[in-house]
């Protein structure tokens, strides 16, 4: 029986690249010239930003976001944190990489997918959805559908199988 998989990831070498682009632009940059502004990632995987006061902090945000544009990760799956600015003027940011499902996500995928009227099965699993049917046109029908739909994350289609 065909299947395939949903899963809404980013890919973490895509994420390290497009770090690693942004550093090397900022020690070009005029303006950031013996600034302590920096991207770091944290052990959990998230972007902190950090420099020395608010209007630096967006300049660093603008370049961290069009790094990660350019690299193709989709920004529905980034979480930009509220500014955090100290009294000393210093300033950091978080950006929060969602990988995975939610459970109020996958749940609305499932039903958009049930109220298709197609002939196929979904089911969770794990942060990610099964889908199988009896045809491949089906859950190629399937996939038109998701993609014409937007869902406020990414969508990947992985593990297709006849």
């Amino acid at each position: 029986m065909p299947s395939f998989d949903i899963v809404s990831e980013l890919d973490r070498q895509e994420i390290l690249n497009a770090v690693d682009q942004a550093r090397r632009e900022l020690a070009t940059r005029f303006d950031f010239k013996g600034s302590k502004a920096a991207l770091e990632i944290e052990k959990d995987g998230n972007l902190r930003l950090t420099a020395e006061d608010a209007s630096r902090l967006k300049g660093l945000r603008e370049i961290a976001v069009a790094k990660l544009a350019k690299r193709n990760l989709d920004l529905r799956n980034v979480e930009q944190k509220d500014a955090e600015i100290s009294p000393l003027g210093h300033a950091r940011q978080l950006f929060v990489f969602k990988q995975g499902l939610e459970g109020d996500k996958a749940k609305e995928i499932s039903k958009f997918l049930k109220v298709a009227g197609l002939k196929i099965q979904s089911t969770l699993q794990d942060r990610q959805i099964r889908v199988t049917g009896k045809k491949r046109d089906d859950l190629q029908a399937a996939i038109a559908a998701l993609r014409g739909k937007d869902f406020g994350v990414a969508l990947n289609f992985t593990n297709f199988r006849d």
